[in-house]
């Protein structure tokens, strides 16, 4: 048996146990709708994700097959709401790659607090922030490194494409596994015991909380904010985009920016061949050029 006779076999053997058949043409075409909504590019190894996620939407919807779901999504603009929900990923975690924090408390905040206070405005913008854990911690390193943060003018906008974990991050409310990499001392200043009958967690203090605004927003789209922007978090997205979708993103981003100004990307992204508007200063951090 040739290696192709295999595959062939392999997907015909799959097809039989799919609870929905799952045909060439409907990987296409979600695939090709997905990257037109959102700029992920599914490639062929993410084929059985997009059915596993997609199968859900099928049995919520009671529907047949998955033609069924495509002519669904030509007429439903909320059901497109819930491909895009389905389909993007939301792993996050409080004080993911820490050096990004300690590059903001040390490098930029640090610098600003021997200023001393005034009228200085600090514009954050979190991009993709999921359930909120990247907003919020931004948020405690602000509080934690300026003198007297109420008396700045600091705002921090935190956006998702996705409305449900949009809405998970408004209500601030974690379980304790999610707070295991927030110090004690960290989670009796900014969280307040919460217990939800015989469910134990945590929820952000109100001092954390004033400094984030959620909006739901798609990258793929227009950006609102007029800028500037001091730093920019867009951490373990462009991964998902091809590059000239990234080559877009960053032309838009980098006209919000000034000379000096940060942006962070997650550790397996790059600015290589992408954009020459940003000078690499540290580990995946740059600087507006």
């Amino acid at each position: 048996m040739t290696p192709r006779s295999a595959r062939l076999l392999d997907s015909a053997t799959t097809q039989r146990l799919r609870e929905f058949a799952f045909q060439e043409e409907d990987f296409q075409a979600l695939r090709a709708l997905v990257k037109s909504l959102t700029g992920i590019h599914l490639t062929e190894q993410k084929r059985e994700l997009v059915y596993g996620r997609l199968t859900r939407r099928l049995r919520a919807l009671r529907l047949r097959s998955f033609a069924e779901y495509r002519e669904l999504l030509s007429r439903d603009e909320r059901e497109l709401a819930e491909l895009c929900n389905a389909i993007t990923t939301n792993l996050t975690s409080f004080f993911r790659e820490p050096h990004h924090f300690q590059y903001l408390r040390e490098q930029w905040l640090a610098p600003l607090a021997a200023e001393g206070c005034g009228a200085r405005r600090l514009r954050i913008w979190s991009a993709a922030c999921s359930s909120g854990e990247e907003p919020y911690s931004i948020a405690m390193t602000v509080l934690e490194n300026l003198p007297s943060p109420e008396r700045w003018d600091v705002r921090i906008l935190a956006t998702d494409l996705d409305s449900e974990v949009l809405e998970r991050a408004q209500r601030g409310v974690y379980p304790l596994e999610r707070l295991n990499g927030v110090s004690a001392e960290r989670q009796a200043r900014f969280f307040h015991e919460l217990r939800e009958g015989r469910t134990a967690g945590r929820q952000i203090a109100s001092e954390v909380a004033a400094l984030v605004k959620f909006k739901q927003l798609n990258l793929m789209q227009s950006l609102p904010m007029k800028g500037p922007l001091d730093v920019v978090f867009c951490r373990n997205v462009v991964i998902y985009f091809d590059k000239d979708t990234q080559r877009d993103l960053f032309a838009r981003i980098s006209r919000l920016q000034r000379s000096g100004d940060l942006l962070f990307l997650g550790h397996s992204e790059s600015l290589f061949k992408v954009s020459e508007s940003y000078a690499l200063i540290g580990k995946s951090i740059y600087r507006r050029i």
